[in-house]
């Protein structure tokens, strides 16, 4: 009796396999955007196991890719040719070229994206703590995450940096909050 043993898939954070319950997962029913962004998250390490695992690339093209990082080409290119291979398979070979474009006007021209949600808080007493403005805002999972994520310096707030925990916004304010990389939104700070 013959058995296949299948290479375990690792997820975006390179530790545990690949799962929707972890959230550290490429869905192949994300936005073109979202899949494209996930796989350019994934470290310089493990874009060699999804290129060996995922790509329809030749292991000789895969082993001449690495060959040329070794000698000073930038493994984001590869993460590039990745992501688009990968985007193009489930969605098509424009959405593969709109994600990589939305992508450098994002993280590499600091362009906000275009559907970004509208988002009212409630306030308590005219103002609102930073760390629950972010949890009402659905941008962080809980309180405890958002302080993380200040304490990381993933928490933007008009494009500035957040590094006061204990920041207050008053009733009226509008904010443009970003949470790592890939979460935003236009928060207004209702009464």
């Amino acid at each position: 009796q013959c058995v296949l043993m299948m290479p375990l898939l690792e997820g975006l954070d390179g530790i545990n396999k690949m799962s929707k319950s972890l959230g550290n997962y490429v869905g192949i029913t994300d936005t073109p955007q979202e899949m494209f962004g996930k796989l350019m998250s994934a470290s310089d390490d493990l874009m060699w196991r999804y290129l060996e695992l995922l790509s329809f690339r030749s292991l000789a093209q895969i082993a001449n890719f690495k060959e040329e990082v070794a000698n000073g080409r930038n493994p984001r290119d590869i993460k590039v040719l990745l992501g688009q291979e990968i985007v193009a398979r489930f969605h098509s070979q424009k959405a593969a070229e709109d994600a990589l474009a939305e992508f450098e006007a994002r993280f590499q021209k600091g362009v906000l994206p275009d559907d970004m949600p509208e988002i009212t808080v409630a306030s308590a007493g005219g103002h609102i703590g930073i760390a629950q403005l972010l949890k009402q805002a659905n941008l962080v999972a809980s309180t405890s995450e958002a302080l993380r994520m200040i304490d990381q310096g993933g928490v933007k707030l008009d494009g500035e940096k957040v590094s006061d925990k204990a920041l207050q916004l008053k009733a009226g304010a509008v904010v443009v909050a970003q949470v790592g990389k890939r979460k935003f939104g236009r928060i207004t700070v209702g009464t």
